[in-house]
């Protein structure tokens, strides 16, 4: 708005009042005092109307209106969650709205997805949240910005690295470029850790322990093809034959990084390729290993809850989430009197919970800088602490899984360690090799 017809209407309002003065010294009587009034009058009317338009900004055809700022809603972050670490991240967001925490002026709300890692690889494969490829906000229409606003993920924590991976590559092939980052301030961060262990009931670890000395993926192949069951491998009669127990990886991906870390005890290494799963005697060996599979865990996800609910119907032993194991054994123990011992193996697979920020335009700035508040309020000792609590490695360095009354420390006599060295962790194994182990699957025991 120009400011020249404010600043002429104010000048020439003073010179009103000025000569309406003058002319009321000079003259004086009832006449001049009307007209000296008059004057006044129109002077202030002309005054008062100016200080009012300069508040009032009229409608353009872009629709800005009064200079008042409308109301802003808060900042939404849309957080896909992988279920183990689900009831803990959502706590936290409970915890962190709670808080009041603010960004650019506004309210921040964290919303809490629970999704299974494959469930959601999935959904970023088939790009169903739909994602602008080169296309910018700008260039949507209303009811596609609100779709976009109101559906798409600002974060993703899936199970492990190597599902971030695969969904990089599944959109740098749809539109030339990573939707996660590995470096920088919006960089994939751990927020926790998980390993896959074995967890198997104490009277059949001593008999396996007895024949064997170890057990390890070899062994667990060895009991499961014994012809005589049980009783062959120095066990009770009434145990049958040894029953498997891994999550279905149809339904969980931590089927798939059992049969990852299988194959990487089978060729001694910690990385495989597509040519070691598909190496006849190793799938030979593999049905073998998988044909000790349980109807149970064979249509479970959460395979460390059965053997709570089921006990040794649901299996014998098997490879399974530490978390979810620590969380069961106190149930286990009351239920079945006969508690599960934890064993680590030689090759680990790690579950890191990477904290992974959409970074394209399908997500504001200030949705971006929200996020990484709560990635950082995440991150921070108390909410580790409580991570901990719930049978998670920290993230952070300074918190340790052992202090005070932990899960960790309680279940200490049955075999859980404290310290897992990083020189057996699994490598990340290539989109290729896990869909070449669920075709496996899919055509040999999942049918």
């Amino acid at each position: 708005m120009s400011l020249a017809p404010v600043i002429g209407t104010l000048a020439g309002g003073v010179i009103a009042i000025i000569v309406a003065i003058i002319l009321f010294a000079a003259r004086g009587g009832r006449r001049a005092q009307a007209v000296f009034f008059l004057v006044i009058g129109f002077a202030l009317l002309g005054v008062g109307g100016v200080l009012a338009w300069q508040q009032y900004e009229p409608p353009t055809a872009t629709g800005s209106g009064p200079l008042v700022a409308a109301p802003r809603g808060p900042v939404q972050v849309r957080v896909l969650t992988a279920l183990p670490v689900e009831p803990w991240v959502r706590e936290a967001a409970r915890a962190f709205n709670e808080a009041d925490f603010t960004q650019d002026g506004q309210p921040v709300e964290v919303q809490v997805i629970a999704m299974d890692g494959l469930t959601a690889l999935g959904k970023f494969d088939r790009d169903e949240y739909g994602s602008l490829g080169n296309r910018t906000r700008d260039e949507l229409s209303a009811d596609e910005l609100e779709r976009l606003q109101t559906n798409f993920p600002t974060v993703w924590i899936p199970d492990s690295r190597y599902l971030v991976e695969l969904a990089n590559a599944a959109y740098k092939e749809r539109i030339g470029r990573d939707v996660f980052l590995t470096d920088g301030e919006y960089r994939a961060r751990p927020i926790a850790i998980s390993l896959f262990v074995w967890g198997i009931y104490q009277s059949r670890a001593d008999v396996l322990t007895e024949k064997y000395g170890d057990i390890n993926w070899q062994t667990i192949h060895d009991a499961a093809i014994a012809a005589g069951g049980w009783p062959e491998l120095g066990g009770e009669p009434g145990w049958g034959f040894f029953k498997l127990v891994v999550p279905n990886p149809q339904r969980n991906v931590g089927g798939l990084a059992a049969m990852v870390a299988a194959a990487g005890e089978y060729y001694d290494r910690t990385n495989i390729s597509v040519a070691d799963v598909t190496d006849p005697q190793f799938q030979q060996w593999l049905k073998e290993l998988m044909g000790a599979l349980t109807d149970v865990s064979g249509a479970s996800a959460y395979t460390a809850e059965d053997f709570a609910l089921f006990g040794y119907s649901a299996g014998d032993g098997g490879q399974l989430l530490e978390s979810d194991l620590l969380n069961s054994m106190e149930g286990i123990r009351t239920r079945w009197a006969d508690p599960l011992v934890i064993r680590y193996p030689k090759y680990v697979t790690w579950f890191d919970f990477p904290y992974s920020i959409w970074v394209g335009p399908e997500t504001t700035a200030a949705e971006k800088n929200a996020a990484l508040q709560f990635q950082q309020y995440l991150l921070g000792e108390e909410q580790q602490k409580l991570a901990v609590e719930q049978g998670l490695r920290p993230a952070n360095s300074a918190v340790s899984v052992t202090e005070g009354d932990t899960l960790f420390s309680q279940w200490q006599s049955q075999g859980v360690e404290a310290i897992v060295p990083r020189t057996t962790r699994m490598a990340s194994p290539s989109r290729d090799v896990l869909l070449a182990l669920l075709r496996w699957f899919d055509l040999n025991v999942g049918k």
